[in-house]
Formats: C-alpha cells, structure tokens, sequence
C-alpha cells in the first residue's frame, strides 16, 4: 500500500509501471536501456480513492488524463530507471494528495459601512487629484 494521506492509501496493484526508451542524453545506452518510466492509474475506477476526490483528481489531471479515465504520468528527467520510477510515483501523490484537499468554501461577505465611507472618500480624493491637472476653461471676451 502507499500511503498517501492519513485516510487514504493506494493499491499498489492499480499502479501500472511501463519503461520505454527516453530522449534525450544518455551517451551508449540511449538506444538500448529504457530508462524512461511511463506510470497509468485508473482514476475512475480506483477503489482506493474516494469518489470526491477521483473528481478533484480528474479536473487536475488534465490533459494526462485519457478518454478512458486513465492518468499517464511519464518521468524522464533522471537517467536511471529507479529514479524515474520514484519521480513518478512521487508526482502521483503529489497529485493526489492536492485533490485530496477539499476546496475552501467561500462565503459570500459584505463591505462594512467604514470601509464604503473610505472607498468612497479615496474615489473623491482620486477625482479631486484629477480635476486639478485639467487646463482651466477659456475665458470668454464678450
């Protein structure tokens, strides 16, 4: 199991784990070690996850999200295929444990009366600055 918050631990088995070839440096093993870690988790269907935050999960997956409700991770930034194993794995928690987070819900609030008087009051103020700067009205010789 891996562990991802106090509630909440991953099957390792809904994990798949897939090394292909990388791009990229790797001097004589670039054509023949896959070093590159492509990760696939079933977000729709892990029994692991709660259903609210499958949906988190789903709206922050985005594009690496396929049409069929799996998550594609691919790591390729180290040239080992542990550590790219590890990159993974890590930033799938990391996804997970933020749509784990449950979004604050905002309640709507009122201006208080003082700070109206003191928008108000900066508005006038502001005006007033501006009104200043114009050239004054032509006088007329009649």
């Amino acid at each position: 199991m891996i562990r991802i918050t106090p509630h909440i631990q991953l099957d390792e088995r809904e994990v798949e784990l897939e090394f292909v070839r990388a791009p990229g440096p790797g001097g004589q093993n670039v054509n023949k070690v896959a070093t590159a870690v492509q990760l696939r988790f079933p977000v729709r269907h892990s029994a692991s996850l709660p259903e609210d935050v499958r949906e988190r999960l789903a709206r922050l997956a985005g594009r690496r999200l396929t049409r069929d409700g799996w998550l594609v991770i691919v790591a390729r930034r180290y040239r080992t295929q542990e550590r790219n194993r590890q990159d993974a794995l890590d930033r799938l928690i990391d996804l997970i444990r933020r749509a784990a987070a449950r979004p604050k819900i905002r309640r709507a609030t009122r201006p208080s009366e003082a700070a109206r008087r003191e928008r108000l009051e900066r508005k006038r103020k502001r005006g007033e600055a501006k009104r200043r700067r114009r050239r004054p009205p032509a006088e007329d010789e009649s």
